[in-house]
This record gives structure tokens, sequence and C-alpha cells, in this order.
């Protein structure tokens, strides 16, 4: 039986399954780029070019990606507990869980098909794939624009934190999904539920530090765990 509400946090396993390249364990983005090289400001202003190439190549392997059961389950779930029920919170940019349909969404770390006006701050949303110019500017001023995502050493949007701060905190259930659990403020929301009262469930095919503090732990991947495991909740 669920005890609502729900959220759940989704980590890169969870689009690894869809294909989408991790940056962490074996053949993850940063054994072949160093961060500082490629996902931080100071990298931005000192080669924009560079980075945007990374970035353009993203979204082009991204765009050949789709949802897989597990981004499918979740927007089942959002429609069954009703959405003031259901609070999806992600570390991913790449989008997915919006194109299998969910939209009570909160991105911590900003997404890929969005940029910010390096000038101005206004933000667009752009899907073109390829990208005309690189690196694109802005339309209205001329200015570069930079990918609409958090970089290393930048803090996480405000607003989108303290949603994800307080849905945790009044969260019966937190579900834990494909997160290596490492990085800090999502590895800290698990936490701050299960101190609240919530059932802390995990689903991972390897032991995070949060195994330890799970009530619940699924080891398989995502895509074939969440679905069975929702399964037995609706039946």
């Amino acid at each position: 039986m669920i005890e609502t509400p729900v959220v759940a946090l989704t980590g890169a396993g969870i689009s690894a399954e869809s294909g989408v390249p991790t940056f962490r364990g074996a053949g993850g983005l940063w054994r072949e780029f160093r961060p500082e090289d490629l996902a931080t400001p100071e990298a931005f202003v000192r080669d924009p070019k560079l980075v945007w190439e990374w970035y353009a190549w993203r979204r082009e392997v991204v765009a050949g990606c789709d949802p897989n059961a597990a981004h499918r389950v979740l927007v089942e779930m959002e429609e069954q507990l009703r959405r003031e029920n259901f609070t999806l919170v992600t570390q991913n940019i790449d989008g997915l869980h919006e194109a299998a349909g969910s939209r009570n969404v909160l991105r911590l770390h900003g997404s890929l098909w969005s940029m910010r006006c390096t000038r101005e701050g206004t933000r667009n949303s752009d899907r073109r794939v390829p990208l005309e110019e690189i690196p694109p500017r802005c339309s209205d001023c001329g200015a570069l624009l930079r990918p609409d995502v958090v970089w290393f050493g930048e803090t996480l949007d405000r607003d989108v934190l303290e949603a994800a701060i307080a849905a945790s905190r009044r969260a019966k259930m937190m579900i834990v999904i494909g997160t290596s659990a490492a990085v800090q403020p999502a590895a800290s929301l698990p936490l701050l539920a299960k101190r609240n009262g919530a059932r802390l469930i995990e689903i991972n095919p390897d032991e995070t530090p949060l195994s330890a503090d799970a009530d619940e732990v699924l080891r398989g991947p995502a895509a074939v765990e969440l679905p069975r495991w929702w399964a037995l909740q609706a039946g």
C-alpha cells in the first residue's frame, strides 16, 4: 500500500537504460573528458566553442534516445496518485521524463534543451538538432548563449531546490532510482525524507551510500525493477 505524498528522485542510471551516456562508471563521459574542461563557467569563458561542441554532441545523442519502461511507470504513478501527491525530482538534464509525459518535474541541474543569455539572463527552449550555429547567440542582443544547466562550481536554482526540499520533507515515501547518491545536495534529499518518517526505497543495480538507510532495496535495472514493484503496489 502506497502512502502519499510520494517523491521519486532519479539519476543518470534511469537514462543510461535508454542509451544516454553516463558520467561515472565504465564508459562514463568523465573518463574521456575532464569536467573542468567542459562543464564549468571558467571553461565556457576560456573556450565557449569547445563547450558548445560537446553539448551539441550530447543533444544529438539524446535526441536519438527514447524513454524506457521506468520513465513510463513514473508517468503512470503521477497520473494515478495525482500531481499533488507525486513529485518527480531529477538530476538528469536529458528531458526524457518530459518526453515520456511527466509533468510535475523538478529539474535540479537544468535542461539540455534550454539556453540562457549570458547578458540578459533570459531563457529559451531550443530542440534543434543539429544547432545552426556554434556557439549560438541570443537573437535579441547578440550575446553568447550558454547551456541552461548547472555547472561545477555553480549553485542550484533556489526555487527548484527549495521545492525539492519541501517535497522531501512532507513525503511519506521516497523512491530513489538510478542515482549514485554521491552528488550534493540531491544526495541529502532521501535522508531528509527518511528523518521525517518517509519509507525509503532504492532501485539500483549497485550498492550506494544510501543503501544502508533504505527500507527496501531492489537490485537491478530500473526499467525492470520499477515496473515490477509498481505492478505489486497497484495489484
